[in-house]
């Protein structure tokens, strides 16, 4: 089958790409030059936010089936430059919806906890978003793009998403065993309650909806379970056996651009019984978060 791969540059459209090559005919897309250790995918440097080059990547290829990774995900940075997070989170979400509806291929677009307002999580699919923060908005509009321009579609919820692979970006996770590993102590919200994703899990669950499901409407796919970002730099902590000093703080310390959700999360038990690999619990996320660490440390 022809799958594309939008944001193959980050995260989890890395995982996904990583987990499809091989087994499929796949085209990698992202901004900029390839990240990705080499493999049996094609590359196209396409720009969610011109409107055009994702589309056309597309149309060249002929995709069967399309999981939407990509987006502008800073969002600081989306509160500072609206514009340009309208662009890639909105307009981007077009030109994928736009391209697998005139190919007739199946969609997943992948989207975020934060376009609830985090008064009152976890929250269910059957919960009514309110956003907060152009990030939000933009994100939560790009769903309604996918979701009603593409008939054979799926929207993915997943919350801070971590990993441990090679060239990954920093995150809250990487950032608490470097830190702590050099003896420096780590800040972390005491108000914020969140649901984790790694990376490969949270990849695993879009691609098996993508490809063996015929589910239609938001499915929830972060982990399972909601913890405190103190709690959880905690348990880094200990699954890596590093001592050191967690200092919980306020986010309105931390004069932040962007609004966060405090009381967030995603409920998932929709999709415990939907699918055959099912959102993974804190704990074994993060044990396998310190195995991909660690073998990328041997490397």
């Amino acid at each position: 089958m022809k799958v594309a791969v939008t944001g193959a540059n980050g995260m989890l459209g890395g995982e996904a790409v990583a987990q499809l090559a091989g087994k499929h005919e796949v085209l990698a897309l992202g901004f900029g030059p390839c990240r990705l250790p080499p493999g049996s995918f094609h590359w196209v440097d396409a720009d969610l936010g011109d409107g055009v080059s994702v589309e056309r990547a597309l149309l060249d290829f002929g995709a069967q089936a399309v999981l939407h990774a990509g987006a502008m995900t800073d969002v600081d940075r989306c509160e500072r430059e609206p514009d340009a997070a309208w662009r890639a989170n909105v307009g981007g979400s077009h030109q994928v919806a736009r391209a697998c509806r005139t190919l007739g291929a199946r969609l997943v677009a992948v989207s975020t906890d934060y376009v609830f307002d985090g008064t009152a999580g976890p929250y269910s699919e059957d919960d009514i978003p309110n956003p907060r923060g152009v990030y939000a908005r933009s994100k939560l509009a790009g769903e309604w793009v996918a979701l009603s321009l593409v008939p054979d579609c799926a929207v993915a919820r997943v919350a801070v998403v971590y990993s441990g692979r090679p060239g990954a970006k920093s995150t809250f996770a990487t950032q608490v065993v470097e830190k702590l590993s050099r003896g420096e102590p780590v800040k972390a919200f005491s108000d914020q309650f969140v649901s984790t994703t790694l990376a490969a899990n949270g990849a695993t669950m879009c691609l098996e909806l993508l490809l063996e499901t015929g589910y239609r409407g938001v499915l929830h796919t972060s982990g399972n379970g909601v913890v405190g970002r103190v709690r959880f730099a905690g348990m880094l902590a200990a699954i890596f056996g590093i001592a050191g000093e967690i200092v919980p703080v306020k986010t309105s310390d931390g004069n932040l651009p962007a609004p966060r959700p405090l009381r967030g999360g995603l409920t998932v038990d929709r999709a415990v019984t939907l699918l055959r690999n099912p959102p993974l619990s804190i704990d074994e996320s993060l044990r396998r978060f310190r195995d991909e660490w660690e073998w990328r440390r041997r490397r």
